[in-house]
């Protein structure tokens, strides 16, 4: 059987040099391109909404204009009910009263038995939706579109109008499964 054997004199010269390697593990201040944004292009990508409502911008939406919406740029993945597929279900068989999800890990999950906060959805669907155009819903159409999931999902009746100052107000009914973070050094806590 063939050994290699290594020469002692390389093992004590690789582990000198390692061991002398210097490492520089900082950035650079200034990689030589790009500009410093300006005040108007952080503004149209700061569009965080919290979950008390802050940051919701002007408009409204009704379920009726919601259902309009929603069959023409969210059926073809979510179904034409919201529970159908073939992506995410968006309306769920139960709401308030069906049993905690760790005690039922079948459960379904969808906006009305699972989202902690209505204005979650309004910036998750502003931000995210549709699949194919990501951010390209009026905020009158998101609005819309919110409203008729929270109507969907047995929430709001179908007279609703969902805005900056009602959408903050609606309970959702998972809201008392989540915690609020409260620890010190942050904007929160939410409620």
């Amino acid at each position: 059987m063939f050994k290699l054997r290594m020469p002692y004199w390389a093992c004590v010269a690789g582990i000198a040099m390692i061991s002398c390697e210097r490492r520089v593990n900082t950035a650079p201040a200034h990689f030589g391109y790009g500009r410093p944004a300006t005040q108007q292009e952080i503004a149209a990508k700061a569009i965080a909404i919290r979950p008390d409502g802050k940051g919701l911008p002007a408009g409204s939406g009704t379920v009726q204009h919601g259902a309009v919406v929603y069959a023409t740029k969210c059926a073809a993945c979510h179904g034409v009910t919201g529970v159908e597929g073939p992506f995410n279900i968006l309306v769920a068989p139960d709401t308030a009263d069906a049993i905690p999800f760790d005690r039922a890990p079948q459960r379904v999950k969808a906006i009305g038995n699972y989202w902690p906060y209505a204005t979650t959805v309004f910036d998750y669907v502003r931000r995210a939706m549709p699949f194919n155009a990501p951010g390209s819903l009026s905020d009158n159409e998101v609005y819309s579109v919110t409203a008729y999931l929270l109507y969907a999902n047995k929430l709001i009746d179908s007279t609703a109008v969902m805005n900056a100052k009602t959408l903050p107000g609606i309970v959702m009914p998972a809201r008392k499964y989540y915690v609020t973070d409260n620890r010190k050094g942050g904007d929160g806590p939410y409620e």
